[in-house]
């Protein structure tokens, strides 16, 4: 009997539904049969019965079946493909169109996390609920009495909010900018999808860190970008790979995440920023710093920004409001000059219209507010005391199977396991004792490589989502029959 291979990166119901229908094209189901109930063939394939109605679902859209109450599902009996009446084949235009879905570890980290909420979470790249300012927004949002407009803004964005991001950029990240050279975006994928898609065209080649959070967004691939590896080591980035990408493939733009890097959590070197940005300026080289960790930092001053050192206009600087604050409440800037910001908000109306004002509102008046700088302190103190919590957690249950340097900011720890194992596997291993991260190809990293997110599951939650971690890598290590 066959059975779907859990191994596989292709989802259970695609699988299943695939199966089915290359048993009813050779005519093992003729037209008219009645296929198994739902429930029997969950039973059968050892899946949930949630998986069998996904495949099912696929089979209809397609128009190989067709479910009537109290009938179940039958083959179509006008014959598949023969009807003079068909229902669109809406699995293969998911599967034709030109923008690419997500990796499929991250589909399946999805997967799970919607399907079982429980989940001790340490692979979502956000803050926990208890450390978001709550209270505080409630508060504004009582405070919103003055609304007297909510139609269209302006595509650049709501002026008080990037008059209040000039500031604040001043204030927090010595950056000297006015409101005419900020965009407002929904965030920083946001700001990389408009680069890609407007300022690139397909077969440019671009040179992004190795890991990288950067190599996780297909988005690079649906532009038809040719992207490049800049190794990160303990100092970050080095200007000399740079030059080398630059003269090798005449690479027309750099992605970088100086501060805290996604995933690894390096800091580039005082020495290298200034390298970086002479080699930057001598090629004509633009370089996109995306920089949504540095107001994280535990007990030091937060590195400059590039864009702070940025004598050239070498730098497109972006940043959010997610890894701070709140990610719902999906506000994100971009610095550039004004060309390119004219360019980009003009795509972007044509996708949208621009953002909602009233959360571009909030923000506004949650940078220039009393409770803000009191946020971050506290943003900070916890972060730190979650990251300790794991690292505690880690050096209890995996003393020997995990390597790591301690992070001085940021939301993430990437580990190093000792001992290579596959990804998937390991991955399902976790999901069945209770816990979800993230591995470390999805950056791009060769395997052994784990990045676990501390801001995101609560304080009581790391140790026991540790403990369960590392049940599921003994399992892999010492395989069938292991403890």
């Amino acid at each position: 009997m066959w059975k779907p291979d859990r191994g596989s990166d292709k989802p259970l119901y695609a699988q299943i539904a695939d199966d089915l229908a290359r048993r009813i094209s050779s005519g093992e189901f003729p037209p008219g049969t009645r296929l198994p109930s739902e429930r029997s063939l969950a039973e059968l394939l050892g899946v949930n019965r949630s998986t069998v109605v996904l495949a099912f679902g696929e089979l209809r859209a397609a128009g190989i079946v067709e479910s009537r109450t109290g009938s179940g599902t039958r083959v179509s009996r006008g014959g598949w493909g023969a009807a003079p009446k068909q229902t669109p084949n809406w699995s293969r235009y998911a599967e034709d169109g030109g923008f690419l879905p997500n990796l499929p570890l991250m589909r399946r980290i999805r997967e799970a996390l919607s399907r079982h909420p429980s989940l001790i979470d340490f692979a979502s790249g956000e803050l926990s609920a208890d450390l978001a300012p709550a209270a505080e927004i409630a508060a504004l949002l009582r405070e919103q009495d003055d609304i007297a407009y909510l139609g269209y803004d302006n595509p650049q964005g709501h002026m008080p909010l990037r008059e209040a991001l000039a500031s604040y950029l001043a204030r927090y990240r010595g950056i000297r900018t006015t409101a005419s050279s900020v965009l407002i975006t929904s965030g920083s994928q946001q700001s990389l999808f408009l680069i890609a898609q407007c300022l690139l065209a397909p077969g440019d080649a671009v040179a992004v860190e190795d890991p990288s959070y950067c190599r996780s967004l297909p988005m690079f691939q649906s532009a038809g970008l040719r992207v490049f590896r800049l190794p990160v080591d303990e100092h970050g980035t080095r200007p000399g790979d740079i030059r080398a990408l630059r003269k090798k493939h005449r690479v027309k733009m750099v992605f970088l995440n100086p501060n805290y890097q996604n995933p690894t959590g390096t800091v580039l070197g005082a020495e290298r920023r200034k390298e970086l940005l002479e080699a930057a300026s001598g090629l004509g080289l633009p370089i996109v710093e995306d920089d949504p960790f540095s107001l994280t930092a535990f007990g030091e001053r937060p590195p400059d920004p590039l864009k702070a050192m940025d004598a050239d206009g070498s730098v497109l600087y972006i940043g959010s409001f997610s890894k701070i604050a709140a990610s719902g409440l999906r506000i994100g800037w971009m610095v550039a000059p004004n060309a390119i910001v004219e360019r980009l908000a003009d795509a972007r109306q044509q996708m949208d219209f621009g953002l909602s004002v009233i959360p571009q509102r909030i923000v506004a008046r949650f940078l220039e507010s009393p409770y803000f700088r009191p946020h971050l302190e506290r943003l900070r103190t916890e972060l730190q005391f979650k990251r300790d919590l794991l690292i505690d957690a880690l050096r209890k249950e995996l003393p020997d199977q995990v390597e790591f340097a301690v992070p001085r900011g940021g939301l993430h720890l990437w580990c190093r396991l000792r001992h290579a194992v596959q990804d998937g596997k390991l991955l399902d291993e976790a999901i069945r004792r209770g816990t979800v991260f993230v591995p470390g190809s999805v950056y791009g990293s060769a395997p052994g490589y784990v990045r676990f997110t501390y801001a995101r599951p609560r304080a009581e939650d790391i140790g026991p989502g540790v403990a369960a971690f590392a049940e599921a890598l003994r399992a892999m290590e010492h395989g069938p029959g292991g403890p």
